[in-house]
């Protein structure tokens, strides 16, 4: 016979044909209630199910691709900021180096997210979500291969009814039936065994996808808080500017260099590279008395030490990263200089009990505990 196309032969285009004229018949006279429809509740629930779950994850794959797209545009953002506040930074500014690595820092952590979150959470939602048009198809077909077991099954019941019966168009009703009844039930049991297989594993999916998203971005936010330091520290970009493009930042460029001047305020650098807030010169602790009480009178708050700090002066006290600091007031407030505090350690408290050990301390070089 000749060929309509490839792989379609003319007996096989009328066949087609015919089953789509026969199956639109057979919905006509169901509607019509003139045929019996075969129904199955339990598994029309299966399929609305099938529906849900093919929407929800087709929202969630969606969602998680604009989430992508939108960290794409921070890290373009970022990365565009970084290149302006390199570009305005002078070559022999303080920290340009510094500068530079926290720039390619941030950048990578941009790109190690991105592609973390694409391969472990939207790889995952493109992998379930692939299996899905293949069962949808298999329902579809299902929906047809039961209108043909109808049909069939309705011709064959006439044939029987009818006046004149027709042995061997009976007999030939019968193996259609038959075999129509065979291939509905074949796609019918496999699928009530794998749509609510195919139901339950949603609820992994969805754990496991968001599960990984959150873990992605403590990680990244925490990574971020490294390589981003705080604004008490010199290598923040605002403080960098700061400290290296302006007289007073020179001079404690100078300071951290080694030179020195008398008429320059008092400032000494961590080996971090953080500056302590400049005191006015000349300012002293006033004396103070030995005194000994179970706890230092006045004592505000504790605080621990994030820095090493060198006493410069017989007034300031020695820090080691670690120290915890029982921060007590200043016996004259006049005499407490902006970004100082007074304090005596809680380790030398607890074994002498003597406040005439305390001393001022920057208080950048703290956090409060």
């Amino acid at each position: 016979m000749a060929e309509i196309g490839k792989g379609v032969t003319a007996g096989k285009l009328a066949s087609n044909v015919q089953k789509r004229l026969t199956r639109a018949q057979e919905k006509v006279l169901q509607k019509l209630g003139k045929a019996d429809e075969t129904r199955d509740a339990a598994f029309e629930e299966m399929v609305a199910n099938f529906n849900k779950q093919m929407t929800e994850g087709t929202k969630l794959q969606k969602d998680l691709k604009a989430y992508l797209t939108a960290v794409k545009t921070m890290h373009d953002a970022s990365r565009r900021l970084q290149d302006c506040l390199a570009e305005m930074y002078e070559p022999d500014w303080f920290g340009k180096e510094e500068m530079d690595a926290m720039a390619e820092d941030t950048d990578t952590l941009w790109l190690d997210y991105h592609q973390n979150v694409t391969d472990k959470s939207l790889v995952t939602m493109d992998t379930y979500l692939a299996q899905l048009p293949d069962i949808k198809a298999r329902i579809a077909k299902r929906d047809r291969k039961m209108v043909d077991f109808d049909s069939a099954r309705h011709h064959f019941a006439s044939l029987q009814k009818g006046k004149k019966k027709d042995e061997a168009k009976i007999a030939k009703a019968e193996e259609e039936l038959g075999r129509a009844q065979r291939i509905f039930e074949e796609l019918n049991v496999e699928l009530q065994d794998e749509l609510p297989a195919l139901w339950d594993r949603r609820v992994g999916v969805y754990v496991n996808t968001f599960q990984s998203l959150a873990g992605h971005q403590e990680k990244f936010h925490k990574e971020m808080s490294k390589v981003s330091p705080s604004d008490q520290l010199i290598n923040s970009p605002i403080n960098l500017l700061i400290y290296s493009g302006t007289t007073t930042g020179t001079q404690r460029m100078r300071r951290a260099a080694g030179i020195t001047t008398k008429a320059e305020p008092r400032a000494t650098l961590s080996p971090a590279g953080t500056t302590p807030r400049v005191r006015r010169a000349g300012a002293k602790m006033a004396a103070t008395q030995l005194i000994r009480t179970p706890n230092p009178t006045g004592t505000t708050m504790t605080v621990k030490a994030i820095h090493d700090y060198a006493a410069t002066d017989g007034d300031e006290l020695e820090l080691k990263i670690g120290d915890m600091v029982l921060v007590v007031a200043f016996d004259n407030p006049d005499e407490q200089d902006d970004g100082w505090l007074m304090g005596v350690t809680e380790s030398s408290w607890m074994q002498n009990k003597d406040i005439s050990a305390k001393g001022v301390f920057p208080e950048n070089f703290t956090q409060k505990v």
